[in-house]
């Protein structure tokens, strides 16, 4: 069956229908990433997005059940070059194009990427909108300029309900903005007791689950769309440590003052390169965003810039001068990799430890010296 994929500046591309018949809106964006296709289907973070893979050749590894970020893909619209439908791996259990169609996701395979890839980097993400249906050219553009981009990315990809992972080290929070499986499954590893909440959850519930510190997950969309999250973090910050991630790094710098922006055609990919300052070392990353914050927005806040994106210098990591809290825009937990940043993880537990530590010092040191202002008061009697 023919697919089209229409963009909003008029360029259109025909190929190859690979997923559900029907029609679906979206805004076009691109992921560099060899390996991972599954992974990107079911990342909450591209909820709303048609996501065109620059690697030549998808669906070659098939699908298999263990390799999910969510329950469930939220993306519009998938594209590819050339569609394996025959999988060759001995962990695969069906096909990519079966798990298009069981979700209505439409696909489409068969087109130039390239041209595409090179238009979005050009112009930036755009509207697009992909069917599989015989309708007139005027008749695809009257509905995708009608049509508004979602909004509400977040409050459709968060968890609706509180829910946990129970283990014997630090109990974490977990705000699910529409967090990857992957977050989850790195503080587990390591013993924590995880308790993830809806993204709308006020700050006074998460202080009656008596947190050790607070996971700042991804998610979709624009961060200024979810005012009441950068006002709950604003209220539990310096309370506890905090960790963020991706969205939950943007909506962190909202939170402290400083600005975010739209990037022209954003981040996504498994081989982005990030300079830690402190270390003049550059790791690998994976990222998958559309927004930034703005290196000047940071300047007479109490943050501090902590990494750069090596390929346009943008912020990459933050963390606040006075209280125990760190953010990255990269994701250390990211599947199938790559794996160098795992480590972020750790550092956020011996943070917490640390923050433990000095709570429990501060009440001794307090009586300690009021022990001391006693006898020297005994003494002057």
């Amino acid at each position: 069956m023919q697919a089209r994929l229409l963009l909003e500046d008029g360029t259109l591309f025909t190929g190859q229908s690979i997923g559900a018949d029907g029609a679906s809106i979206g805004e076009v964006v691109f992921n560099t990433g060899i390996t991972g296709y599954q992974e990107v289907l079911s990342d909450p973070s591209y909820c709303g997005q048609i996501v065109t893979m620059t690697f030549p050749m998808i669906g070659n590894y098939g699908i298999n059940r263990d390799d999910f970020e969510s329950v469930r893909p939220y993306i519009h619209g998938f594209v590819v070059r050339r569609h394996e439908d025959i999988p060759s791996n001995w962990r695969a259990q069906y096909t990519l194009g079966h798990l298009l169609k069981e979700y209505g996701i439409v696909g489409i395979s068969e087109i130039d990427t390239r041209m595409l890839t090179r238009i979005l980097r050009q112009h930036g993400t755009m509207k697009g909108i992909l069917t599989t249906g015989n309708e007139r050219i005027e008749e695809l553009r009257e509905r995708m300029s009608v049509t508004p981009l979602l909004r509400d990315q977040v409050a459709r990809t968060s968890t609706k309900q509180l829910f946990s992972s129970p283990g014997n080290g630090e109990r974490v929070v977990l705000i699910d903005y529409g967090a990857k499986s992957g977050i989850l499954r790195e503080l587990t590893e390591r013993g924590c007791d995880v308790v993830v909440v809806p993204q709308d959850t006020t700050a006074e519930e998460i202080r009656r689950l008596h947190p050790d510190g607070i996971q700042l997950s991804n998610g979709p969309g624009d961060p200024k769309d979810v005012p009441h999250a950068v006002e709950t973090i604003r209220q539990l910050l310096g309370e506890y440590p905090i960790f963020g991630i991706c969205l939950g790094h943007q909506l962190f710098a909202l939170a402290c003052g400083a600005d975010t922006e739209k990037l022209k055609f954003g981040h996504r990919g498994g081989n982005h390169p990030v300079k830690e300052l402190e270390s003049g070392r550059c790791y690998i990353t994976s990222q998958n965003h559309g927004y930034t914050v703005k290196e000047d927005s940071v300047r007479g806040t109490e943050l501090e810039v902590t990494h750069i994106n090596n390929n346009d210098k943008t912020i990459e990591g933050l963390k606040h001068k006075k209280y125990p809290a760190f953010t990255v825009q990269y994701h250390p937990e990211a599947a199938p990799g790559p794996f160098d940043n795992s480590y972020l993880f750790d550092r956020f537990l011996e943070m917490i430890r640390e923050h433990k530590k000095n709570n429990l010092e501060r009440p001794r040191q307090a009586q300690l010296a009021q022990a001391l202002r006693g006898e020297l008061q005994y003494a002057q009697k």
